[in-house]
């Protein structure tokens, strides 16, 4: 199996005595690494899914000892032995998180977990392992990934530095990198998805994710009474990709309270079917600094919902490169000055579908007045001035 990224990122903590979790949007590969990283153990597992109510009974005993000695003994573990348990989906027993607390504490268990958003582990678990677990987000595949996984990237060169963002390349490179990508931004990266050549059989995947979204992660929405709602909402955010979001109005379209909108957004961005950026400032607290621009975390799914232009499309796919290399965020100073994204408060950076000399000055001169010296733009055209613009697939 051709192994993501993040398999290399977590594997020199596979000894460590924290769980590690992981969680990210359902069929993006949560399941496939979990199994990549227990063929690296070396000792005795055991593999339980959450999915099927049989695999809960080890678990739902209030003797948390008895529960120890059950694991030992399925695996034939001796007490000298240090025991591997992959619990896939934990989301569907939050009592699960006490213990694996209560277990890492008292004998030599390792763990592993998966778990289908930030949004299960925030707020439907009594607690959620603070001080004993290492969080992994796994995205869809980013373009080295994709480009990994039809043969174009040696696995070697899956995981780069910021630095190695904005490297040159050789013009041959280039023209190898570029072959996928307006595949890549059509369909976006969900690892099926990405491994099948027919292109009507890929948008019925994303069809079925789309589906497997409302049959399984809504259904612990307590908040959630109508699935329409969630639907419509949705179906409204789809035109509005890319853009700084007004709640008040959206709340009125859909003749719902804002109140409740803030809880829908919030749901949508812990199950990562959406991000949502907040406004570039220097002060502490930049999550309340106005309001977020919206963006899709799947191209695929974006156009499955709603047909995006091209410039929207390559905006929204190098939104979703971006966060393999940290935080981001956008500039915005009342409609009159504006940058896309803001990397780590460092680097500023404008998506052109055809950059002009023009559009190179008009970002210096903005990034200056911000205190940021680097920056660049990213495009479909190359104009060699201050190297600044840089080929949207790289």
């Amino acid at each position: 199996m051709l192994k993501r990224s993040l398999y290399h990122t977590i594997l020199p903590h596979i000894r460590h005595k924290n769980a590690i979790v992981i969680t990210g949007m359902r069929q993006v590969g949560k399941t496939t690494l979990m199994k990549q990283l227990a063929d690296a153990w070396q000792g005795k597992q055991l593999w339980f899914d959450f999915d099927n109510p049989l695999d809960l009974l080890t678990f739902e005993n209030i003797n948390y000892d008895a529960i120890y000695r059950d694991l030992q003994r399925k695996a034939r573990a001796n007490d000298d032995e240090r025991l591997l348990v992959c619990i896939d989906e934990i989301q569907n027993y939050p009592e699960i998180t006490k213990i694996i607390k209560y277990l890492i504490d008292h004998f030599k268990i390792k763990f592993i977990v998966t778990g289908s958003s930030n949004y299960y582990l925030r707020n439907l678990f009594p607690e959620s392992l603070s001080g004993r677990k290492f969080l992994f987000v796994l995205h869809p595949l980013s373009y080295r990934e994709y480009l990994y996984f039809h043969g174009k990237l040696p696995e070697n060169e899956l995981q780069p530095s910021p630095d190695d963002f904005f490297a040159d390349h050789s013009p041959a490179s280039s023209i190898r990198r570029a072959e996928l990508y307006d595949e890549f931004m059509e369909f976006g990266g969900f690892p099926e998805v990405a491994v099948t050549a027919d292109q009507q059989t890929k948008k019925l995947i994303l069809r079925n994710i789309f589906s497997s979204f409302f049959e399984k992660d809504i259904k612990v929405f307590s908040e959630l009474k109508d699935v329409r709602e969630l639907r419509d909402l949705i179906l409204l955010l789809g035109p509005r990709n890319g853009n700084i979001l007004d709640i008040t109005r959206i709340a009125s379209e859909l003749g719902v309270n804002r109140v409740k909108i803030y809880n829908y957004l919030e749901f949508l961005e812990g199950t990562f079917f959406l991000k949502l950026l907040p406004r570039y400032t220097k002060s502490i607290d930049r999550s309340v600094a106005g309001g977020k621009k919206v963006y899709f975390s799947d191209t695929g799914l974006l156009n499955l919902i709603n047909r995006t232009n091209p410039g929207q499309l390559l905006e929204t796919t190098v939104a979703n490169q971006l966060q393999h290399y940290g935080e981001i965020s956008y500039y915005n100073k009342r409609n009159t000055a504006e940058i896309d994204f803001i990397l780590n408060g460092e680097i500023a950076l404008e998506i052109k579908q055809k950059a002009i000399k023009p559009d190179i000055r008009k970002l210096e001169r903005i990034a200056g007045r911000i205190g940021l010296s680097r920056y660049y733009i990213v495009s479909k055209t190359l104009v060699k001035e201050k190297q600044v613009v840089y080929p949207w697939y790289l």
